[in-house]
């Protein structure tokens, strides 16, 4: 079995848009493929009460999954950075309880898929960030790039802290997050050149 962690250089740059299309990717391949979206903020109320997550709601459509407790342990209602969410909830994010739900789909699949919220550092909890999560997990990390200015920046600071953090970089997407970016190829040619891992996926806008 292989479990991999998703991050991005930021927030809304497509990290579920990359992760559903590795999951078609190794689908297609004959693996088993299970996803996870443990923290996940912004929900609508349905008429009947529950509480939708477009992100989950994706992951569920690629992969087929029913068990919506299992793959996401913990979702809030507003859009707002999970520890903030959490902390008004009145409630605890536990990585224990994260891990124990990991190895339950691990047990299930050839490959789990790991979605986090926001970027590497983004807050988990008020000492905790998505980096702990990955770390407690012992995943290496797929990086999703929004490909946009700034991004050459924000990519390699991003790949720096993951190899601080003692993980290894399994490879990265290039996701196209505007319709027209200057001097796009140069740029992804730069970053080709400065990250040691695979780009895995080179993804066009779809507005």
């Amino acid at each position: 079995m292989q479990g991999y962690f998703v991050t991005g250089t930021d927030t809304d740059i497509g990290k579920t848009h990359a992760a559903v299309k590795l999951i078609e990717r190794w689908r297609s391949e004959g693996r088993r493929v299970l996803a996870m979206k443990p923290v996940a903020s912004g929900c609508e109320v349905l008429p009947d009460g529950r509480w939708r997550n477009s992100d989950v709601e994706r992951l569920v459509a690629a992969t087929g999954q029913t068990d919506l407790e299992l793959m996401n342990p913990y979702r809030f209602l507003p859009p707002i950075s999970p520890h903030i969410a959490a902390r008004q909830a009145g409630v605890d994010i536990s990585l224990e309880r994260i891990r124990e739900h990991y190895q339950r789909l691990a047990a299930m699949a050839d490959v789990v898929l790991v979605e986090g919220a926001g970027g590497w550092f983004a807050p988990l909890t008020e000492r905790l960030f998505m980096r702990d999560l990955a770390q407690a997990l012992q995943l290496p990390v797929i990086l999703v790039v929004g490909m946009r200015l700034g991004c050459i920046n924000h990519a390699l600071l991003t790949v720096q802290a993951i190899e601080a953090a003692g993980l290894p970089l399994a490879g990265w997407v290039a996701n196209r997050v505007v319709p027209e970016q200057a001097a796009y190829a140069e740029n992804l040619a730069t970053l080709q050149a400065h990250i040691a891992a695979p780009l895995l996926l080179e993804i066009p806008y779809e507005g």
